[in-house]
């Protein structure tokens, strides 16, 4: 998935075990999906504990967060209760949404990737970066600053 491209509907299971669409996220707004590549490690933690500081301010400009990684829905609720993150968490187990956005790499975990959606679900911003953790969270704010005015 590139700018400019429109996500198809996918669904997968969250931290409790909730069947999300992501046409029903959509709904609600603008929807920031970033990839990690496994929960509980120091990045990934950095990565997702700065989406969740920054919430408030992703909520100020009526968008929504979900984190997505391989990791399986009793590690995503651990990882979400531990941190108390408040955005879902999905399952993506068998990686059917990390190969739709292109982010599953043939071995080993996904690549670290962030989507900035429009409330139609095209790709306003694509953030890619594997250590640069707080980048993620900030560009795409600014994403969605920028495409509000």
């Amino acid at each position: 998935m590139n700018v400019g491209d429109r996500i198809e509907d996918l669904s997968g299971v969250d931290e409790t075990g909730a069947t999300l669409r992501l046409s029903d996220l959509l709904a609600k707004g603008p929807l920031v999906v970033f990839f990690y590549p496994a929960a509980m490690t120091y990045g990934c933690t950095k990565e997702s504990c700065h989406f969740r500081d920054l919430a408030d301010e992703f909520a100020g400009v009526g968008a929504g967060l979900v984190g997505i990684s391989a990791d399986d829905i009793e590690k995503q609720a651990a990882f979400s209760a531990k941190h108390s993150f408040g955005f879902p968490l999905i399952a993506d187990t068998d990686r059917k949404i990390a190969e739709a956005f292109g982010v599953r790499r043939k071995r080993g975990p996904n690549k670290r990737a962030t989507f900035v959606l429009s409330a139609d679900g095209v790709v306003l911003a694509r953030i890619e970066s594997e250590f640069a953790m707080n980048r993620h969270a900030d560009e795409a704010l600014e994403a969605l600053r920028s495409a509000a005015k």
